[in-house]
């Protein structure tokens, strides 16, 4: 039985923004960023991992699906003791991925096809395999203070860790070195030894880092971990947050001592400069940066140089039980907080790598919710590959994990770390390892549901599909409606008794309106729009849920809406400029 709603509750803000260029210094600011992990995107050599050679085949996907631009997970030379993020060799490329070669060719077909490519940039550790590393072991200038190291201390029952650090992957953040006989710092795993950015010269170092990726046709970084890149020089013990959690748990500790430390923001504005200045082109080069902090040490980076502090709450600030009142607040949290100033913008995380996939987080049948949000609302939108197409995790046992964060945790609680069930392979069609290899042995296991949840499926079905209205809504994310429009975030309740559970976003731009409206009720309900001002009486459906009844293209009466459960509908005026 559908119930009906009225408004109660509304933000309207004033979009000020210049249109959005192909290239240019705007180009970022109505921008679509697809991020690939390229262990899992396309295997081209049939090892079961994939590789350079299959992203360049799989681009047209890239910018079939509206993408602006692709940022790669790291593909530099590694001995994957995490995948990637222990580096090697900053300035080469990983011998499974390819070549050098291969990345130009990669970055030259990108721009041939209207894309922009942008990098994972690691700089908080290296691998302890670096040239750097061994050097600094062996105390050999300048690399000696290349990195963290601390004299153990001492008592009867032998030598102990500096202080009572933790490593994000549990355990003591501290290992000893047998040649230098001092430990080393690593807040993520032992085999990536914390850099050492009070020294200048390993800060110079990374600058060239960033500039040899530039001069081959780099327009981005998105900044890895970066508020882990200094501590407090006290070396002091960091106090309990979580005294139940066990022992080695990173999250019993507050790590006051090792995150946020305001040095981070004047090396990343130290960036900007030099990204800002160099001469390759002259489009913005985007930075991303990824911190899992405080909202308002978030908002910092943006006057710091970043184009796009992450914005998790997709991830971290909201569920699949989270009523509409919920995305309001932190929707409107988040565009009132931005600086001001024409350069800054929002943005809009559905999902990365590090965490479960959005349809696992909310439910396969509210993908498109998340979509719809992070497409319609203004600025920019960040979607991990496989999202368009509404891939969910893959349950592993603790017989196939591989990830160290679940490896480290233990059989007992390697479920609740590993980040493997979002990591596996691309589901592109129904054939061996879902089109992903040709190789039936992958490096992770392809999910069993590929026969029926694959892109070839969802481009061949005659309804909606997953892929249908994320194309929709990447098309419609390039009008000036979405561009430079209005903004309006409202709430209606069930005749203002119970929950506020229906969600509603307008975007408005001369004469074109687009309504977005989210059901986060199981049930069904009839809203009334009318309450809004100057809603036009002939709406049409743009997009909607794959299990919505409302067909695209169809009229709609604005005064009874019908949203069945947990259904998410586009509606706009029948031109939308």
């Amino acid at each position: 039985m559908f119930r009906s709603c009225i408004l109660i509750a509304a933000l309207i803000v004033v979009i000020n923004s210049s249109p959005t260029q192909e290239g240019g210094k705007d180009w970022y600011k109505n921008s679509l960023i697809y991020q690939i992990y390229p262990r899992s995107f396309k295997d081209d050599d049939g090892d079961g991992i994939g590789d350079l050679k299959g992203i360049t085949s799989k681009l047209e996907h890239v910018r079939d699906i509206g993408a602006d631009a692709l940022w790669l997970s790291p593909i530099y030379s590694s001995p994957q003791a995490d995948f990637g993020y222990d580096i090697s060799n900053f300035t080469d490329i990983h011998e499974e991925y390819g070549t050098l070669e291969d990345f130009d060719e990669l970055v030259e077909t990108a721009k041939n096809l209207g894309l922009k490519v942008i990098l994972d940039f690691v700089p908080n550790h290296s691998s302890d395999e670096h040239i750097w590393f061994n050097r600094s072991a062996a105390r050999e200038e300048p690399f000696d203070e290349f990195y963290i190291w601390r004299d153990a201390k001492c008592d009867k029952d032998g030598k102990h860790p500096p202080n009572n650090w933790l490593s994000v992957f549990g355990g003591s953040a501290w290992e000893w070195n047998e040649e230098r006989e001092q430990y080393y710092l690593h807040q993520f795993h032992a085999k990536q030894p914390d850099l050492n950015y009070r020294n200048p010269k390993l800060r110079k170092e990374m600058e060239k880092v960033l500039t040899f990726w530039m001069d081959r046709g780099v327009e981005g970084f998105r900044i890895d971990a970066i508020n882990h890149m200094y501590e407090d020089d006290r070396f002091l013990d960091e106090p309990l947050r979580a005294p139940e959690l066990p022992e080695d748990d990173y999250d019993r500790l507050d790590h006051i001592y090792t995150k946020n430390l305001l040095e981070t923001y004047d090396v990343l504005k130290s960036w900007r400069e030099l990204m800002d200045k160099h001469p390759k082109t002259a489009d913005t080069k985007m930075i991303l940066t990824e911190a899992y902090t405080d909202f308002n040490l978030t908002m910092l980076y943006y006057k710091s140089g970043s184009t796009v502090p992450f914005n998790f709450m997709f991830i971290s600030d909201l569920n699949n039980k989270s009523k509409a009142a919920d995305f309001k607040y932190y929707i409107d949290r988040w565009v009132n907080n931005i600086p001001s100033g024409p350069e800054y913008v929002a943005n809009w995380v559905v999902g990365n790598h590090d965490n479960h996939r959005a349809a696992s987080r909310f439910g396969d049948n509210r993908i498109e919710q998340l979509n719809m949000l992070a497409t319609i609302l203004p600025g920019v939108s960040v979607v991990y590959n496989g999202d368009e197409i509404g891939m969910v995790d893959r349950n592993f046992t603790w017989e196939e994990t591989v990830d160290p964060a679940g490896c480290n945790a233990g059989r007992d609680r390697y479920a609740e770390k590993s980040r493997d069930p979002e990591r596996t392979p691309y589901q592109w069609d129904n054939t061996t390892s879902a089109g992903f290899s040709n190789n039936t042995d992958t490096w992770l296991p392809v999910n069993e549901n590929y026969k029926t949840l694959n892109l070839e499926a969802q481009k061949s079905e005659n309804d909606t599909s997953h892929y249908k209205m994320f194309k929709l809504l990447a098309q419609l994310k390039k009008k000036n409606v979405i561009k430079l429009g209005s903004l309006e975030t409202s709430l209606y309740c069930f005749d203002c008794i119970g929950d506020q559970n229906v969600l509603g976003v307008i975007r408005r731009y001369e004469t074109s309106v687009v309504m977005l409206l989210v059901n986060f009720d199981e049930n069904p309900v009839v809203v009334d729009v009318r309450t809004w001002l100057n809603i036009p009486e002939n709406l049409i459906v743009y997009a909607s849920s794959v299990d919505s009844d409302l067909n695209q293209g169809s009229h709609v009466d604005v005064a009874n809406v019908a949203l069945e459960g947990a259904v998410s509908v586009v509606l706009t005026t029948e031109l939308v400029e």
